[in-house]
Formats: C-alpha cells, sequence, structure tokens
C-alpha cells in the first residue's frame, strides 16, 4: 500500500515580539496552523531544544507554550518518538458547517446533466476503447528530443507564447495534412489544442448561442454532444445507418445551423459516411449558412487503400471545421490536437483560447513540432496503423463464431474499434456485466444514445470492443474468457 511521504515541519512565518509573552505567542502561532490544517494530525513537531534553537528564544518558552497545546488536546506526546499533531479530521467533520447540496445557475444546472463519466484506469486490457498502442511509442526518441530542447532552450520560448500555437508545429501540421490526407490549408488556419476535446468545446463556445439546436449523431460521441449542451444548445440528434449520419434526417431539422460529424470512423457504430452523403452534407451547410464540425479522431486507421480525405478536404465554401489529435497516434495524456478553421474564424479561435489557458506549454510542442521534422512521426503512423490492422485480425480470427443474441463481427476497414449488435439490452447488459466480472473491458452501445431517444431500447443494444490497445497475446487469451464465461 503506497503511502504519501512526509515533510519537513515548515515553521517559516512565525514572528514573535520581545516585547509581549513569548510563550503565549508561539502557542497561538501553532494553535493557529493546526486548526487550518497546516499542521496535519500525526505530524511530528520539532523537538523543543531546535525549535528553540530555530526561533531564537529559550527552550522554557517553547515548553511552556507545548504543555498549553497538552492541557487543550492539539498535541500528545509519544513515549520515546517526540510530540505528534493530535489527529482532529473526525472532530472538524462533525463541527464544520454542511455545505448546502443545491446547484444554483443554469450553467451549474447543465453540468449536472451533462458532464463526462470517470476515465478507466490502469494499464489498457481488451477491450478498451479510445486508446491507442500506447506500448509501441518511441518513447526513448521523445525522451531524447525533450531533453534536448529543455537542455538550452530559448528564452524566447519562455514567456507568453502565442495562444494558436507554437508556428513551427502549426506549419509542420498543415504539411502535413496537405501530403498524408489531401488537405490544403495554411498554418494560420491551425490553432493547437489540448486535445480534441478542448477543439470540440472551442466550437461549442464561439458558434452556439443558447437555445440554438445543434444536430449531433445518435448513438454518438457524448462528450461532444455534452460540450454543446453545456453551452446552451438544444441537442437533435440524427441517426446513423449503413452510411453514416442520414443527411436526409438533418434536412427536416428547423433552425439548425451546426451539425458534429465523426464521417472517418462514426463513433461508435464505425461506419463510414458515404461520397453522396458527404456531398448532401455540404450542401445542407451552404443552404443554411451552417457549420459542419469534423471530428477525424482516428482517420490515419484505414486497412484497405489509403486513407480517406476528409470531409474538409471537400469543402469549397468554408464551412467545415476540422478538429485532430495526436492522441490516437501517441498518446492520450500527451494532450495535444489541433483544429483547421476557415480563415474566418481563425483568429477568434486563437483569442478565445488565450482567454481559457494563454497558450498550450511550450515544450510538448517543440518536442512534437521536431518528431514530426525528423520523419519520426510518419515512421510511428505506419507502425500504428499495421500493429492496428494484425490487432483488428486477431480480433477477428478468435472472436467465436455464434454467440446467443449477439450477431457476428462486421466488416472492419477503419478505426480502433467495432461495433457488433446485439437482440437486447437485457442481453447486452448480461454479456457485458459477465465480461467484466472475469477482468474483460467492453462498453455498451446502449450508453452512446441521447437521453428521450425515441429509438426502442432493445434497438440500442451492442457491444463496442476497442481492439488496438493491448498485443494479440492478450486478446488471444481474452477472448478464451469470454468463451469460458459466456459459455460458447
Amino acid at each position: 500500500m503506497s503511502t504519501v511521504p512526509s515533510l519537513p515541519v515548515d515553521l517559516s512565518g512565525i514572528h514573535l515580539n520581545p516585547a509581549e509573552g513569548l510563550a503565549r505567542q508561539l502557542y497561538q502561532a501553532l494553535r493557529e496552523r493546526i486548526l487550518d490544517g497546516r499542521l496535519a494530525g500525526n505530524t511530528r513537531l520539532p523537538a523543543s531544544r531546535d525549535l528553540a534553537a530555530q526561533l531564537c528564544i529559550s527552550r522554557n518558552t517553547v515548553t511552556r507554550a507545548f504543555d498549553q497545546l497538552y492541557a487543550e488536546g492539539y498535541v500528545e506526546g509519544r513515549v520515546g518518538d517526540g510530540t505528534y499533531v493530535a489527529d482532529l479530521a473526525l472532530a472538524r467533520s462533525q463541527t464544520a458547517p454542511v455545505p448546502s447540496t443545491t446547484v444554483r445557475g443554469v450553467a451549474q444546472q447543465r453540468l449536472r446533466q451533462h458532464h463526462l463519466p470517470p476515465p478507466a484506469t490502469g494499464a489498457p486490457r481488451a477491450f478498451r476503447i479510445g486508446v491507442p498502442a500506447f506500448d509501441l511509442f518511441p518513447f526513448e526518441t521523445w525522451a531524447r528530443l525533450q531533453a534536448r530542447f529543455w537542455r538550452r532552450p530559448s528564452l524566447a520560448r519562455l514567456g507568453y507564447g502565442d495562444p494558436a500555437g507554437e508556428r513551427s508545429l502549426r506549419e509542420l501540421v498543415a504539411a502535413y495534412l496537405r501530403s498524408s490526407r489531401g488537405l490544403s490549408c495554411d498554418p494560420d488556419q491551425v490553432v493547437i489544442t489540448c486535445g480534441a476535446q478542448q477543439a470540440i468545446s472551442l466550437c461549442a463556445q464561439l458558434l452556439v448561442q443558447p437555445g440554438d439546436r445543434v444536430a449531433v449523431e445518435n448513438p454518438g460521441y457524448r462528450a461532444a454532444a455534452h460540450a454543446f449542451a453545456i453551452a446552451g444548445a438544444t441537442l437533435c440528434g440524427v441517426p446513423v445507418d449503413g452510411e453514416g449520419l442520414n443527411s436526409a434526417r438533418l434536412a427536416t431539422l428547423e433552425d439548425c445551423r451546426l451539425v458534429y460529424v465523426t464521417p472517418s470512423h462514426q463513433y461508435p457504430t464505425g461506419v463510414t459516411l458515404s461520397l453522396a452523403r458527404r456531398l448532401e452534407l455540404l450542401e445542407w451547410a451552404e443552404r443554411q449558412d451552417g457549420w459542419i464540425v469534423e471530428d477525424d479522431y482516428d482517420g490515419e486507421y484505414r486497412y484497405s487503400g489509403t486513407p480517406l480525405a476528409p470531409l474538409a478536404a471537400l469543402d469549397r465554401q468554408q464551412r467545415v471545421i476540422y478538429i485532430g489529435t495526436f492522441g490516437k497516434l501517441a498518446f492520450p495524456a500527451l494532450r495535444l490536437g489541433y483544429l483547421v478553421l476557415p480563415p474566418a474564424l481563425s483568429e477568434a479561435f486563437a483569442q478565445r483560447r488565450a482567454v481559457d489557458m494563454r497558450h498550450s506549454e511550450v515544450g510538448t510542442q517543440a518536442v512534437m513540432a521536431e518528431f514530426i521534422a525528423a520523419g519520426h512521426f510518419q515512421r510511428h503512423v505506419r507502425r500504428m496503423r499495421q500493429a492496428a490492422r494484425q490487432r483488428r485480425d486477431a480480433l477477428l480470427r478468435e472472436w467465436p463464431q455464434a454467440i446467443a443474441g449477439c450477431a457476428p463481427l462486421p466488416a472492419v476497414e477503419a478505426g480502433l474499434h467495432l461495433c457488433v449488435r446485439v437482440e437486447s439490452l437485457a442481453r447486452e447488459r448480461e454479456l457485458i456485466g459477465t465480461a467484466r466480472a472475469a477482468g474483460v473491458e467492453m462498453n455498451g452501445l446502449s450508453d452512446y444514445w441521447l437521453e428521450g431517444s425515441t429509438e426502442p431500447d432493445d434497438a440500442r443494444a451492442g457491444l463496442v470492443l476497442g481492439f488496438a490497445a493491448v498485443p494479440e497475446a492478450q486478446i488471444v487469451e481474452a477472448v478464451r474468457t469470454l468463451r469460458r464465461v459466456w459459455g460458447v
């Protein structure tokens, strides 16, 4: 069991006036620190001789102050081990006023309904979603580049930086998107963010007014829906079928001028938005004078042919806001993503971001820029794509052919996860509960629907399985465990 290491007692700030009673002043100073928590329960106080020397007073003065603290129960003696602060935590909890649990204000009320669940803890295991192969990241190369940067950083880069991000990284992101994704953009259109979630939140903050209708995929990425709802949007769920977001249903929404989509690999169903739907979506944005927020969270993972060109690459009317992230290629804890914005929005997004956090941490941006410039990033992308394909193949090969109430696994051409339909909500919960009890992670498709969705409960059931987080051997072992506990 881990313990928090103790730190030396800091009694700096105690100033005693020789013209007044020294013992009384010392007693009051120590009591104040005990009551406000600066001297926590079970903290060992300095020996009276040492404290007297530190404060330049007599040992008798310290002893008299300690005696008063003993008498009132603030400290206690331990034979042969010195003087310790008494544990007053229980007393505080009994006497402290109970804070009001009433949430006040519109913003707080929205937050009660729209917040992110706690993340999964511990090292990745099968079949955790949303994370790539951490085990393949070139940490030695990254550490070397980071050490080189911090060994002698430019003093000009240590002050407040550009809220849009380090210029060198923005230039390299633009070059990477042009060469690998067919997205023609200028570095001035790129804003570096702390991951994709901050990018989504910026869109919500700047493009949504309270009461505006915002279209989101249903089922879809709930964290994005939460961000728009917190900004005051009225969420409108648009069904997803085999071709992605149903653009015909989107067109029926009145007074809706913003839609959030994951076209390359819909989250969580895994379908790809067809070309016809993409063109219809762009026509909708032009007709409505609206915006399309395109989240390309794992677009690099395409297993047949080259990665699909983003929706933004087809945009000729400057209606698409493109979101990318390094979290699905490196690791989410890196907290590094980016926006590619229509030129008319770039400055406003940078200004809004500056109000929240000034700018991103300079070291991570500089190291990522060097990581890309030296070719390490491109090689890593290729390696990650190959590993994800192999891990996908292991899951498809080992998965049981017949599971009662569960459809066969679908074809998986992209992404880091797959979705398999289940006949009923009860069966979904049964399968997931048994799996989790056996130490196998998986999520239910039913968790990704908006509240108030009109689809029948059983039509929302399914299993969402991530396959990229762990090596093939762990996938094989996890499937064997499922076969045993599911009886298949």
